[in-house]
């Protein structure tokens, strides 16, 4: 084993993974790179031809990249844990009228559960990924995930479920690099195709990011089930109809498939009476939030009300607040409104560029 010891590396086939594999190899680590196969686009509904890090494609050039640079490469088949879990999920948090994180929930109970499970079976030392993140140990004895220097790429958002257990092992070696230093280290390597790999931003196991298609795949009695149902105002007047409840999204304008005469949003969902309520767009502020199944980053516990950035959504740039904990809960209080604060998605709390921590927005009267 070397000096700096046994690394397991996860490969999707994409240009930051392979990177983050090699440089690994280079700074004297005993790479093993693995694959994990969690979908394929079969069992989704899709094409017979398939795309990005599940595809037969990528699997073929992680393991092309680790035989090019001698070390070994394992695939690890992970459909069953990942449909089990992560897609139903999905579908069972859109007929509760919320909108899923399934992200989160893979990187916090799929894929880094698998990781450190198979790393213990191959003497690994530490795991790594190609997330756009930092890691460090805190003077309070506690891993701290920060922000990466690529603002437009940072991936801690999805990344504040993932246990102090977990985080011991990780290394993140595209945190202080930025995607177009990545790419040019690619080309650097040789690896042009790989530099020039698109990126696809759609929800891994959603063709052709469809995902009224894929409930109805997943749930073929849906429609038959649920029906159509009322578009109503915040008062309660019903404005027209709408073809079921779990095809609509907090912050919706587009595919409403009503006309109004100004932009309606959709501000509510109400899965008890299959109802969409619309709303004009200052209708979707708010000044409140609480957020469920919190787990706590940089410290264990918030003793007292502290001000944080909290971001609820991925690409949101944040908002000052006040976090309170209350147990598995965390209250938020917005210095100014919000807007789109949507059940189910994941809000997100920041001291700095320090992780703070998250949980998951609950639904509000």
């Amino acid at each position: 084993m070397s000096k700096k010891g046994r690394v397991l590396v996860a490969m999707s086939g994409g240009v930051d993974s392979s990177v983050a594999a090699v440089m690994l190899h280079e700074q004297g680590y005993e790479v093993i790179g693995i694959t994990m196969k969690t979908w394929d686009y079969a069992s989704s509904g899709g094409s017979s031809k398939e795309t990005g890090c599940c595809s037969l494609d990528s699997i073929n050039d992680a393991r092309t990249l680790a035989v090019n640079y001698g070390f070994p490469h394992y695939i690890l088949d992970i459909r069953d844990e990942f449909g089990d879990y992560v897609i139903d999920n999905f579908v069972d948090e859109y007929i509760a009228g919320r909108t899923p994180n399934p992200c989160v929930l893979c990187n916090t109970h799929i894929k880094w559960e698998a990781l450190i499970k198979r790393a213990n079976k191959l003497d690994c030392e530490f795991i790594a990924t190609g997330h756009y993140a930092n890691i460090r140990l805190h003077d309070n004895g506690r891993y701290v995930i920060s922000k990466g220097r690529d603002e437009n790429k940072d991936q801690s958002y999805v990344l504040w479920g993932v246990s102090q257990e977990n985080l011991a092992r990780t290394q993140f070696p595209l945190g202080s690099f930025t995607k177009a230093e990545i790419r040019q280290m690619a080309l650097e390597m040789g690896q042009q195709e790989l530099a020039n790999k698109s990126e696809s931003y759609e929800i891994c196991f959603v063709p052709d990011n469809d995902y009224r298609s894929f409930l109805r795949h997943k749930k073929p009695n849906l429609d038959q089930e649920i029906g159509p149902g009322n578009f109503i105002l915040s008062d309660g007047t019903v404005v027209g109809q709408h073809i079921g409840y779990p095809y609509f999204t907090i912050g919706q304008r587009r595919g409403l498939g009503i006309a109004l005469g100004k932009p309606m949003f959709v501000i509510q969902i109400l899965p008890e009476s299959n109802s969409v309520m619309l709303g004009e767009e200052h209708e979707l502020e708010k000044s409140q939030a609480f957020v469920r199944d919190i787990n706590l980053v940089k410290y264990a516990s918030i003793e007292q009300p502290m001000e944080a950035i909290t971001k609820i959504r991925y690409k949101d740039a944040g908002a000052i607040s006040t976090i309170t904990q209350q147990g598995s809960i965390m209250q938020v209080d917005f210095t100014h409104n919000v807007k789109g604060i949507a059940p189910g998605q994941s809000a997100v709390f920041y001291e700095g560029d320090d992780l703070l921590g998250g949980g998951f927005l609950m639904k509000q009267d």
